[in-house]
């Protein structure tokens, strides 16, 4: 590991079981303490994320998401530090009917938590997505000029939710567009280099597999007007599995699905719902705690699966 190409190329597409570890950069090495250490009990607050939750889906290799979803919400709510805020980085339905909105949002409002949401494609197949935003962002999206991102600050972090699914380009990656990518660097512009940001989206904004369409067409041009602070971590969903990578100051981390999992890029003949035995189910499945580390400037990630 001293060698930092071979760092490198491992810490290009990183995959873990990860529970009961607090993840901490330091010189672009990830480090790991057990959960109750000095060292990771030193942090300011925390906030869970969960993703692609798929209400509506009922196929193998999982035919009760609503009853993984609500394992998911209830090991937040066991948590033995209650975390300030909760983030969906979307999919949040199959296919955006109203009936899975209404049970997704029941089953998460039982954490109790503030929730930020971010659509994903499959929460925008009606109406241009105006049904999710009313319903998820009604109160987030209104200082958008489209609707769908926003940003907003808890504990000195600067929190940005961005849009990158209701225009997918060809081969299904995602898309900004000029008036997001034109608000984003308005909303960053006059912050001081030494506040952390989290960037929380639905598709990567790296490329992990161009030919899934698992990244951001325009992703370079968002990470560019992030590359001045000291400390970015951006989440993202979509592709149903623990991936990271780190760029200089960026973090990239994405995160599992609570209903289904996904093969590895290139890995299968195309995306989809990967086919699992049964019983190992919930070893694929999981929610990720973010702890915002006093004294640090790296945000600490803990993936917990739901099971294993």
């Amino acid at each position: 590991m001293n060698d930092p190409t071979t760092r490198r190329t491992a810490l290009e597409c990183m995959l873990w079981a990860g529970a009961g570890l607090v993840w901490t950069v330091a010189g672009g090495i990830p480090r790991a303490s057990l959960l109750g250490t000095a060292q990771a009990a030193g942090q300011s607050f925390s906030f869970v994320q969960i993703s692609d939750s798929h209400i509506g889906f009922a196929k193998d290799p999982n035919m009760d998401v609503p009853g993984t979803l609500t394992e998911a919400i209830g090991r937040i709510r066991e948590l033995p530090q209650t975390p300030a805020l909760l983030l969906h980085t979307g999919d949040v339905s199959h296919l955006s009917k109203v009936a899975q909105f209404d049970t997704a949002e029941q089953i998460v409002g039982t954490a109790g938590l503030d929730t930020h949401y971010v659509p994903g494609e499959h929460d925008v197949l009606v109406d241009e997505a105006k049904p999710f935003v009313a319903r998820f962002q009604a109160r987030e999206a209104q200082g958008a000029p489209d609707g769908g991102f926003y940003s907003f600050d808890q504990n000195g972090v600067h929190f940005v939710g961005l849009n990158n699914v209701t225009d997918l380009k060809a081969g299904g990656l995602g898309n900004l567009g000029a008036v997001q990518l034109a608000w984003l660097e308005k909303d960053l512009a006059g912050r001081p280099a030494s506040q952390p940001i989290v960037v929380f989206a639905h598709v990567p904004l790296w490329t992990v597999y161009a030919d899934w369409g698992w990244g951001t067409d325009d992703g370079a041009v968002a990470l560019a007007l992030l590359r001045r602070f000291g400390s970015v971590t951006v989440l993202n969903g979509h592709i149903h599995q623990v991936m990271q990578k780190i760029e200089g100051t960026v973090a990239f981390h994405t995160a599992r699905s609570t209903a289904f999992p996904q093969p590895a890029p290139g890995a299968a003949p195309s995306p989809g719902p990967q086919k699992i035995a049964p019983g190992l189910l919930r070893s694929v499945l999981g929610t990720t705690e973010v702890r915002v580390v006093a004294g640090t400037a790296p945000l600490a990630i803990i993936d917990t699966p739901l099971a294993g």
